[in-house]
């Protein structure tokens, strides 16, 4: 749910930057950066794809009321498929793991964080209120919420304050901000290989422990068991930026290991309980892997040439349509289920969401850049501001 835009030629790391030999190097045989190599305009289609898989599992197989009758009843011959489309938010964890790493490397906190912000909120923001609105006047019968619940989940940090998500999809947010939250503070530390390498082994291991031990802080900050898919998606990036080496491969097929673990036996859980159908576990892994060999195959392989300009305004509605889809499509379902064929129901429902979508994106691309420089102006300027007064006291 993150942007793949390619970042500007990345500041050239000192010797702690990268391996040994490869700071000796010269300017004509040093690794290839980010800026020489071919857009990922697959990573945009990728998403995207993660995100219409969420949407029709939501609308054709995750339990609602909405059709008057259980989704997968209603939706028999695509329910068994489309219950692995909740994967959807494992994929994207590891593409930001690899998108996220790529636009902070070589970059200052200010930035990080003011193009972090400017990225995520303002399409959420959008988000929480016209789904707020939907559900406190249009179709209370959708959810029962409060004005104060709506007013908390615009800080997104709802579930750090123990209140419900408006929209049940916002929890993978939480998830992202605390990925984040550890970008930034290798940023301020200074991010090398040798960190990023010890932080990915490291990580999400201690993380599971914690969230097998049930230490709750802790787990949280490891992201609740979901730490090896951003971890992965960190080593996909650092052996696309510096080429083939045994410690980042190790690293990941752990995470991978990790991360299968980890899914199968949520998703077992989780489909089980909000689906009629049983969901296969060894399909279940077989496509958890598969989150990260499609990022892998995009990134490392000739595939990272394809596709085309087109796929950046399609990856760009990923993330608006993640946020609107679920409660305005079912708000749709509902008031058509009984009146049409449930095909055209279904793509009614989509096109309500892409077209609310759109239209989330028209104002997200003209407040998202003003919002980021203005907050990375003042960000910079906070240091400043404070230099005089710290003199002053020293010459008090």
């Amino acid at each position: 749910m993150t942007d793949t835009l390619r970042p500007a030629a990345p500041r050239v790391p000192g010797p702690t930057g990268t391996t040994r030999e490869a700071a000796s190097r010269g300017p004509a045989d040093r690794p290839p950066t980010p800026a020489d190599r071919p857009r990922l305009y697959a990573l945009d289609g990728l998403r995207l794809l993660a995100a219409v898989g969420v949407m029709l599992y939501h609308f054709t197989a995750r339990w609602s009321q909405v059709w008057g009758d259980d989704p997968g009843a209603v939706f028999p011959e695509t329910g068994p498929v489309l219950i692995y489309a909740a994967l959807g938010p494992e994929q994207f964890f590891v593409i930001s793991g690899f998108v996220i790493l790529m636009t902070a490397w070589g970059r200052d906190v200010p930035h990080v964080v003011a193009s972090r912000v400017a990225r995520l909120f303002p399409s959420y923001w959008l988000a929480v209120i016209a789904t707020s609105t939907l559900l406190l006047f249009l179709w209370p019968a959708g959810k029962d919420i409060s004005v104060g619940e709506a007013l908390v989940n615009l800080t997104m940090l709802q579930e750090l304050f123990g209140v419900r998500h408006v929209d049940g999809v916002y929890w993978t947010l939480y998830a992202e901000l605390r990925f984040y939250l550890l970008i930034g503070l290798l940023v301020a530390w200074g991010i090398t290989r040798r960190r990023l390498l010890w932080v990915a082994a490291l990580w999400p291991a201690l993380g599971l422990v914690a969230v097998e031990a049930g230490i709750t802080p802790l787990a949280a900050l490891a992201i609740d068991g979901y730490a090896p898919f951003f971890a992965g998606g960190m080593m996909l990036y650092l052996i696309f930026r510096e080429g083939h080496a045994r410690a980042p491969w190790l690293i990941l097929a752990g995470n991978v290991v990790l991360g299968v673990d980890h899914a199968v036996t949520w998703q077992m859980t989780s489909l089980t309980a909000n689906t009629i159908f049983t969901p296969d576990p060894w399909v279940l892994g077989a496509l958890t892997v598969g989150c990260f060999a499609t990022v892998a195959a995009i990134a490392l392989t000739p595939l990272k040439r394809f596709g085309g300009a087109w796929l950046v305004p399609a990856g760009a509605l990923t993330y608006p349509l993640y946020l609107i889809h679920e409660y305005w499509g079912w708000w749709f379902i509902d008031l058509t289920a009984a009146h049409l064929g449930r095909w055209a129901v279904l793509a009614g429902a989509v096109t309500l969401s892409v077209l609310l979508a759109i239209g989330i994106h028209q104002v997200e691309k003209r407040a998202g850049p003003l919002l980021r420089r203005r907050l990375e102006a003042a960000l910079r300027r906070a240091p400043e501001a404070g230099r005089p007064a710290a003199r002053h006291a020293q010459s008090a």
